[in-house]
């Protein structure tokens, strides 16, 4: 367990980071803050799989999955105040999405980067990543706020009213429901990242696999 230890803490610092930061909108709302430290998830557990292994990486993700749970856990009890009624910070839906999200994406991730890793080093955490970083997405924004899921709970649906709202498609193209943008443009952030996290992952891999002098 200490060995994997930086990579418990990295893990659930990210977590903890992008559950504050998502609070804060940019660009007209498209995205936000956590958009940008949530993708480093990934980067943390292809670094564990690649020095450690499968077992260890899976270790990790557990850790993140239960951080993020207890951070949901503590923003379903904060109530905000809006249009003269009280709502949690963290809606229900939005929570299931989440640990529903990480979860499964993290494990697919770990999944393909082992069937890749005897190839170029590249190659493993660019395609885990890309991966598990659209399989991400999807669940999360559909679980969190697409309108099929509605009918498991009323009370539910209507704390994400808002995002079912038609708008412009990343607020210049067609008429779209808002979660379809958000998703779109969270996407885009994760893919540009996956490929900026290649120069850290070889960087910390080179660096842990140095023999111990």
């Amino acid at each position: 367990m200490t060995r994997i230890l930086p990579g418990v803490l990295a893990m659930a610092t990210i977590v903890v980071a992008s559950n504050i930061l998502v609070q804060f909108l940019i660009l007209d709302g498209l995205l936000t803050w956590g958009a940008f430290t949530y993708p480093l998830a990934f980067l943390v557990t292809d670094v564990m799989n690649r020095v450690y292994g499968v077992s260890a990486a899976r270790k990790v993700v557990f850790a993140g999955l239960v951080v993020g749970i207890i951070c949901s856990l503590i923003g379903a009890q904060i109530m905000l105040q809006g249009d003269g009624y009280e709502y949690p910070a963290v809606a229900l839906r939005i929570a299931v999405g989440s640990a529903t999200a990480f979860c499964v994406a993290q494990l697919l991730d770990i999944a393909v980067f082992h069937r890749l890793r005897e190839g170029s080093w590249w190659k493993a955490p660019l395609a885990s990543t890309l991966v598990g970083s659209t399989v991400d997405t999807v669940i999360f924004f559909s679980i969190a706020f697409a309108a099929m899921f509605n009918g498991f709970s009323a009370a539910a649906a209507e704390e994400i009213v808002w995002a079912q709202d038609l708008v412009p498609f990343l607020n210049a193209g067609p008429l779209v429901p808002l979660w379809v943008s958000l998703a779109v443009a969270d996407w885009g952030v994760k893919l540009s990242i996956a490929l900026l996290a290649l120069v850290p992952f070889r960087l910390i891999v080179g660096r842990m696999k140095q023999p111990v002098t």
